[in-house]
């Protein structure tokens, strides 16, 4: 049955895994909390996926009427290949070619916060002396990379690591292994690495068991269904609507 009304739809690439889907199933409740907690007036929130898990974007914004203002959130990491063309090619071809289209979630200083929380406490015993290897996806987009890159670099600076090195678990090297190797190299007494993916899966374990297979003295879990997660999300929310209003 079609619909007209407000909504935002929030699209992830999408797993064959199923943890990845029922971390980001975990993710809307709580995305409806912190709504609440912060006084927002969210709409009815609803997941795509862009592969491998349903419902697809077509499928999703096929329940909504002509007259529906709608809101596409990518409920991605960095700006790449499917937040600047795969989800606006999705949207245009399905006929959906105008709707309020947001920011990823990242870079974003929340997720920075998540990051630490996520890690172990050994990290903190002496961060001067800890390595943090920042490991990410890895994307065929060079400025996606840059960004966790300056991630990597502002996150060293804020906490006071021995160091922060960025890694990537596919396309682009170092891969979270290498970072290891080389920090504890550098004279890093302990590494510790960040898992800066939004669910579980395939990258999530290559990621930690290649690392502690280098000697990593820890991996964190991915963000999943962290509260900081969700307060960017209902950030880049309100962000949309801004523009938007202040385009008209």
């Amino acid at each position: 049955m079609r619909e007209s009304q407000a909504a935002v739809v929030a699209v992830a690439h999408g797993s064959a895994d199923p943890r990845a889907a029922a971390a980001i199933g975990e993710l809307v409740p709580l995305v409806a909390r912190r709504a609440e907690e912060r006084g927002l007036s969210v709409p009815d929130l609803r997941v795509a996926y862009l592969g491998h898990a349903a419902p697809s974007v077509p499928q999703v914004m096929r329940t909504f009427g002509p007259d529906a203002q709608v809101t596409v959130l990518p409920l991605l990491l960095t700006a790449a290949y499917h937040s600047k063309t795969d989800i606006p090619r999705v949207l245009a071809r399905a006929g959906f070619p105008r709707v309020r289209y947001g920011e990823p979630l990242g870079p974003h200083p929340l997720l920075l916060r998540a990051l630490e929380r996520r890690l172990p406490l050994v990290a903190f015993e002496n961060p001067a002396e800890t390595g943090v290897v920042l490991a990410a996806a890895g994307s065929s987009d060079p400025e996606a990379n840059a960004t966790i890159a300056r991630l990597a670099t502002q996150w060293q600076v804020r906490a006071g690591w021995f160091a922060v090195r960025p890694a990537y678990a596919s396309v682009v090297g170092p891969t979270p292994a290498q970072a290891v190797a080389e920090l504890r190299e550098a004279g890093a007494r302990r590494v510790v690495v960040a898992s800066y993916l939004l669910a579980p899966g395939l990258f999530a374990d290559r990621i930690r068991d290649a690392s502690l297979a280098a000697g990593a003295a820890a991996v964190s879990p991915v963000l999943g269904a962290a509260p900081e997660v969700a307060d960017v999300l209902l950030d880049r929310y309100t962000e949309a609507g801004t523009r938007e209003r202040a385009a008209a």
